[in-house]
Protein backbone atom coordinates (compact mmCIF):
# COMPACT_ATOMS: atom_id res chain seq x y z
CA UNK A 1 0.00 0.00 0.00
CA UNK A 2 3.04 2.31 1.08
CA UNK A 3 4.63 1.51 -2.54
CA UNK A 4 1.14 2.44 -3.94
CA UNK A 5 1.03 5.53 -2.40
CA UNK A 6 4.26 6.73 -3.51
CA UNK A 7 3.82 5.54 -7.19
CA UNK A 8 0.70 7.78 -6.88
CA UNK A 9 2.28 10.67 -5.67
CA UNK A 10 5.29 10.44 -8.18
CA UNK A 11 2.58 9.88 -10.85
CA UNK A 12 1.28 13.24 -10.12
CA UNK A 13 4.64 15.32 -9.10
CA UNK A 14 6.28 13.64 -12.99
CA UNK A 15 3.07 13.81 -14.47
CA UNK A 16 2.43 17.36 -14.07
CA UNK A 17 5.85 17.99 -15.47
CA UNK A 18 5.44 16.66 -18.18
CA UNK A 19 1.49 17.51 -19.07
CA UNK A 20 2.29 21.15 -19.92
CA UNK A 21 4.75 20.50 -22.25
CA UNK A 22 2.17 17.62 -23.95
CA UNK A 23 -0.37 19.77 -23.74
CA UNK A 24 1.76 22.72 -25.39
CA UNK A 25 3.15 20.65 -28.18
CA UNK A 26 -0.19 19.41 -29.24
CA UNK A 27 -1.46 22.70 -29.05
CA UNK A 28 1.28 23.95 -31.64
CA UNK A 29 1.23 20.73 -33.86
CA UNK A 30 -2.58 21.35 -34.10
CA UNK A 31 -2.18 24.76 -34.83
CA UNK A 32 0.33 24.39 -37.28
CA UNK A 33 -1.03 21.83 -39.22
CA UNK A 34 -4.68 23.46 -39.21
CA UNK A 35 -2.90 26.56 -40.44
CA UNK A 36 -1.18 25.13 -43.20
CA UNK A 37 -4.50 23.26 -44.10
CA UNK A 38 -6.31 26.41 -44.62
CA UNK A 39 -3.79 28.29 -46.42
CA UNK A 40 -3.50 25.29 -49.19
CA UNK A 41 -6.98 24.74 -49.04
CA UNK A 42 -6.19 21.06 -48.79
CA UNK A 43 -4.73 18.26 -46.38
CA UNK A 44 -1.82 16.35 -46.64
CA UNK A 45 0.66 14.66 -45.02
CA UNK A 46 3.25 17.22 -45.81
CA UNK A 47 1.23 19.76 -43.93
CA UNK A 48 1.52 16.99 -40.26
CA UNK A 49 5.13 16.64 -41.47
CA UNK A 50 5.88 19.83 -41.44
CA UNK A 51 4.16 20.70 -38.02
CA UNK A 52 6.17 18.22 -36.55
CA UNK A 53 9.21 19.45 -37.46
CA UNK A 54 8.04 23.01 -36.75
CA UNK A 55 6.91 22.04 -33.14
CA UNK A 56 9.47 19.56 -32.44
CA UNK A 57 12.38 22.11 -33.17
CA UNK A 58 10.75 24.73 -31.75
CA UNK A 59 10.78 22.44 -28.50
CA UNK A 60 14.44 21.45 -28.73
CA UNK A 61 15.73 25.07 -29.61
CA UNK A 62 17.56 25.31 -26.37
CA UNK A 63 19.89 22.84 -27.04
CA UNK A 64 21.55 24.74 -29.73
CA UNK A 65 21.89 23.77 -33.49
CA UNK A 66 21.82 19.84 -32.89
CA UNK A 67 18.37 19.76 -30.64
CA UNK A 68 17.03 22.27 -33.16
CA UNK A 69 17.93 19.60 -36.24
CA UNK A 70 17.01 16.39 -34.01
CA UNK A 71 13.69 18.22 -32.97
CA UNK A 72 13.18 19.16 -36.56
CA UNK A 73 14.22 15.12 -37.85
CA UNK A 74 12.03 13.87 -34.60
CA UNK A 75 9.00 16.29 -34.87
CA UNK A 76 8.85 14.99 -38.88
CA UNK A 77 9.05 11.57 -38.13
CA UNK A 78 6.12 11.13 -35.35
CA UNK A 79 4.25 13.82 -37.75
CA UNK A 80 3.97 11.71 -40.58
CA UNK A 81 2.27 8.67 -38.89
CA UNK A 82 -0.01 10.99 -36.30
CA UNK A 83 -0.72 12.83 -39.90
CA UNK A 84 -1.58 9.33 -41.19
CA UNK A 85 -4.01 8.19 -38.75
CA UNK A 86 -5.75 11.49 -38.55
CA UNK A 87 -6.41 11.19 -42.26
CA UNK A 88 -7.65 8.30 -42.08
CA UNK A 89 -9.68 8.53 -38.96
CA UNK A 90 -11.66 11.51 -41.17
CA UNK A 91 -12.20 9.27 -44.00
CA UNK A 92 -13.68 6.70 -41.66
CA UNK A 93 -15.92 8.99 -40.50
CA UNK A 94 -17.04 10.40 -44.11
CA UNK A 95 -16.57 13.81 -43.97
CA UNK A 96 -13.03 15.16 -44.10
CA UNK A 97 -12.31 18.27 -42.27
CA UNK A 98 -12.01 20.10 -46.16
CA UNK A 99 -15.33 18.32 -47.29
CA UNK A 100 -16.96 19.95 -44.40
CA UNK A 101 -15.07 23.55 -44.20
CA UNK A 102 -15.87 23.18 -48.34
CA UNK A 103 -19.60 22.58 -47.26
CA UNK A 104 -20.41 25.19 -44.56
CA UNK A 105 -18.80 27.80 -47.23
CA UNK A 106 -21.56 26.56 -49.82
CA UNK A 107 -24.06 26.59 -47.59
CA UNK A 108 -23.40 29.87 -46.11
CA UNK A 109 -22.98 31.26 -49.75
CA UNK A 110 -26.45 29.91 -50.79
CA UNK A 111 -27.97 31.09 -48.05
CA UNK A 112 -26.76 34.57 -48.30
CA UNK A 113 -27.22 34.32 -52.27
CA UNK A 114 -30.90 33.14 -51.30
CA UNK A 115 -31.27 36.30 -48.87
CA UNK A 116 -29.74 38.66 -50.96
CA UNK A 117 -32.15 37.66 -53.76
CA UNK A 118 -35.25 38.06 -51.35
CA UNK A 119 -33.89 41.47 -50.70
CA UNK A 120 -33.85 42.20 -54.33
CA UNK A 121 -37.48 40.79 -55.17
CA UNK A 122 -38.54 43.28 -52.18
CA UNK A 123 -37.01 45.96 -53.36
CA UNK A 124 -38.34 45.53 -57.37
CA UNK A 125 -42.08 44.74 -55.74
CA UNK A 126 -41.62 48.57 -53.99
CA UNK A 127 -40.09 50.23 -56.87
CA UNK A 128 -43.41 48.68 -58.89
CA UNK A 129 -45.44 50.09 -56.74
CA UNK A 130 -43.68 53.60 -56.49
CA UNK A 131 -43.99 53.75 -60.34
CA UNK A 132 -47.87 52.56 -60.24
CA UNK A 133 -48.76 55.43 -57.42
CA UNK A 134 -47.04 57.78 -59.19
CA UNK A 135 -48.77 56.84 -62.18
CA UNK A 136 -52.23 57.01 -60.97
CA UNK A 137 -52.84 60.58 -60.52
CA UNK A 138 -51.68 61.40 -64.36
CA UNK A 139 -53.90 58.67 -66.22
CA UNK A 140 -56.81 60.56 -63.90
CA UNK A 141 -55.56 64.03 -65.54
CA UNK A 142 -55.69 62.37 -68.34
CA UNK A 143 -59.39 60.90 -68.10
CA UNK A 144 -60.26 64.45 -67.15
CA UNK A 145 -59.29 66.37 -69.85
Amino acid sequence: QSAHRAGLRSFLRYGWRWSWRVAAFVTIFNTVSTGLSVYRNKTTISNFASAGAFTGALFRMHLGLQGLAGGFVFGTVFGIPAGGVLMVMQKLAGETLQEKRNRERRELYEQKLAEWQSRLSVTEVLGQTESNTQRGPETERAREI
